[in-house]
């Protein structure tokens, strides 16, 4: 985990005049140990793999939390379940490539993206804030060859690669 962002994350949470916990360190440990996005349920998984004592209500306030420092964002994948996006902090400009046939995200940054937001919200008279780009497509493997792995992954009901 980036050491940027622990420190972040004890500068908020000292300012509104909360302490530093065991449970808080294992959760952010678990929601900054890879890129990949998460369910709140999986981030539950993933720091009871490291401390099974892990609360279900403090890993929804440490999730609330590092949403209001900026550590992490709420995205919508298109499941209608609140996905979370440790990755903004390395890379704020982001957007998502969703499969429609198997669920795969990509994620990707393109300055032409940039420039065309940029442009449209001053034509349109407003300062963007954040933004958010979700392309929902198909891939071309399943139709090319015929099958996908990451379809039948998805079918088994494991996370597509």
């Amino acid at each position: 985990m980036n050491a940027e962002i622990k420190e972040r994350f004890d500068e908020f949470i000292r300012g509104r005049g909360m302490r530093r916990t065991n449970q808080r360190d294992v959760i952010v440990e678990a929601a900054f140990a890879s890129d990949d996005h998460f369910t709140a349920e999986e981030l539950l998984k993933k720091s009871r793999k490291i401390d099974p004592k892990t609360s279900r209500a403090t890993l929804y306030r440490t999730i609330s939390l590092l949403e209001e420092c900026g550590l992490l964002r709420e995205i919508d994948l298109g499941k209608d379940e609140r996905v979370y996006d440790p990755n903004f902090l390395d890379s704020p400009n982001h957007n998502h490539l969703i499969c429609v046939d198997c669920g795969k995200v990509i994620e990707f940054e393109d300055d032409n993206v940039a420039l065309l937001v940029d442009c449209i919200t001053r034509r349109l008279g407003f300062r963007p804030s954040s933004k958010s780009m979700r392309i929902e497509a198909c891939c071309d493997k399943l139709r090319s060859d015929g099958v996908c792995e990451n379809l039948i992954e998805m079918r088994l009901g494991k996370q597509p690669g």
